[in-house]
Parts: structure tokens; sequence; C-alpha cells
């Protein structure tokens, strides 16, 4: 069996090049959820993929629509992992630092995030024992932050497969159970 993990393609909304406050932030964040995407050619290396399932956000159904041609099953847990403020409102800092203080603040289990790593772990481990039920080739659009738990989680259940610290877009990484 093979799980081939594949990130949506490259989002076309940019970093903002300003400081922003939380608010702005969040805007930014919803902006860039519903934004449109620069589609690419994917090879999915000459696998035959019998199932396919992608996050139900729009850059990962675009994506997902683009380069597999039969059924595709959007789920909400394979959404990426989401990020709420942890400053007021009015506090501007650049993006950057906003982001590297809400993933921070998360891997912390800040009671200002959404969810915690646990709570993360415990969804993608639910959606992996779904998907990998038939035993078939099963192919996942999906998100970086979202692989890379996924990647760990496949690992732990016997595959192997490449390593990577941050996926790039519209690159396939296939794990094989051995």
């Amino acid at each position: 069996m093979k799980i081939g993990l594949v990130r949506h393609f490259e989002v076309k909304r940019g970093y903002p090049k300003r400081i922003v406050n939380a608010e702005e932030l969040m805007t930014w964040m919803e902006e860039y959820d519903e934004s449109e995407v620069i589609p690419k050619p994917v090879d999915l290396g000459g696998i035959e993929w019998k199932h396919c399932y992608s996050s139900d956000l729009y850059r990962a159904k675009v994506t997902a629509k683009s380069i597999y041609d039969k059924e595709i099953t959007f789920m909400e847990d394979l959404r990426e992992v989401r990020f709420s403020p942890i400053f007021q409102k009015q506090l501007r800092l650049p993006l950057f630092i906003h982001l590297l203080l809400l993933r921070g603040a998360w891997y912390v289990n800040h009671t200002s995030q959404p969810e915690t790593k646990t709570e993360i772990v415990t969804r993608i481990n639910k959606t992996l024992d779904h998907l990998t039920e038939t035993q078939e080739n099963t192919l996942i659009i999906g998100h970086g932050g979202i692989m890379i738990f996924m990647r760990r989680e496949l690992l732990k259940r016997g595959f192997k497969g490449p390593k990577f610290n941050r996926p790039k877009n519209a690159e396939l990484y296939v794990f094989e159970r051995i």
C-alpha cells in the first residue's frame, strides 16, 4: 500500500510586507484561505491511485481537481492547523513575527489556540485509520503543517518515505508500507 502526500499549489496571495495588528493578521489569513493558486503539473509517480482525499479548503480543492481525474473526497479533517492571535488587537508587528509567536503559542499549548498538538495528532490518526482501511494506494492533498504531522504518524505505522521539513507545493511524497 502506498500513501501519496501532495501539498496544494502555491498560493497567489503573497505575504504583507508591512507590520500588521492582530485584526489585519486574521484578515490576511482569511484571504489566504480563499486566494487563487498557481497551477502547475504534478508528477504522480506513475502510480495508480485508487482513492483521493483532499482538504476542503479552496487551495487544496483546486489542486486535487487539477491533478486527479476521478472521484475526490473532501475532508475538513485534512485542513491546516488553525491559529488565533495571542495579543491585543492593536499591537503591530511584522507578519513573520506574528506567525512565529502564533506557532510558538500553539507549540506550548497556549490557551489562545483553537487546537492543541494532541488534538491535531488525534485528528490525523483518526483520518489515517479511515484512509488506510482499504489497503489501496491513496493520494492525499493537503497542507504543509498537516503533512509534517501525517509523515510522523505514517512512519510510526510502519511506512517508509522521504524526509521533509517544509514540503514543497505541488510535489508528491510517497510513503509505502513495507
